[in-house]
C-alpha cells in the first residue's frame, strides 16, 4: 500500500519501494526496486472487476436509491477504500462522485454491531445470558 495505486495522480508517479529479499534461482541475497506504475499494472485486473461489479450494482439499484446516489455519490468503505487513488477511477468509471469513509476499516464492524441490534430483539440476549450461567 505504499506506493500502491488504482489512478496514476503526481504523488505516486515516481515512486518506488526497495524490496529485500533471496533470488530464488542462486539463493543469494538480492534488492529489486519496485515501481509504482508496475504496482498500478499488477492490480489493474482486480480493481477492473470492483468497477464492474460497482458498475452491476448501480444498474440493479431501484431508481428511489438511484436518485439518492446520484445526490450523495458513491461511499467507500473496508481496506481497498484505502488504496490511493481508488475514489478517482471509481468516479472516473461510474461519472458519479466518490467519497471514501472517514474510517473505512471500521465501517464493516459498525454496520455488523447496527444490524444485530435492528435484527435481535432485547430478549435474545437476555436468554442467552441467562443459560451461561
Amino acid at each position: 500500500i505504499e506506493i500502491g495505486s488504482a489512478y496514476p495522480t503526481e504523488e505516486t508517479a515516481n515512486s518506488s519501494v526497495v524490496i529485500k529479499g533471496r533470488n530464488l534461482m542462486d539463493g543469494l541475497p538480492k534488492n529489486v526496486t519496485i515501481h509504482a506504475d508496475e504496482v498500478r499494472e499488477a492490480l489493474a485486473d482486480p480493481l477492473s472487476m470492483i468497477v464492474d461489479a460497482i458498475k452491476s450494482t448501480l444498474e440493479k439499484t431501484p431508481p428511489e436509491l438511484s436518485a439518492d446516489i446520484i445526490d450523495h455519490g458513491i461511499m467507500l468503505t473496508g481496506g481497498g477504500a484505502l488504496l490511493r487513488g481508488l475514489d478517482l477511477l471509481v468516479a472516473q468509471e461510474t461519472g458519479m462522485p466518490v467519497h471514501v469513509a472517514e474510517r473505512p476499516l471500521d465501517c464493516v464492524v459498525d454496520g455488523t454491531g447496527k444490524q444485530l441490534e435492528v435484527n435481535m430483539p432485547s430478549e435474545y440476549y437476555k436468554a442467552n445470558k441467562a443459560k451461561k450461567k
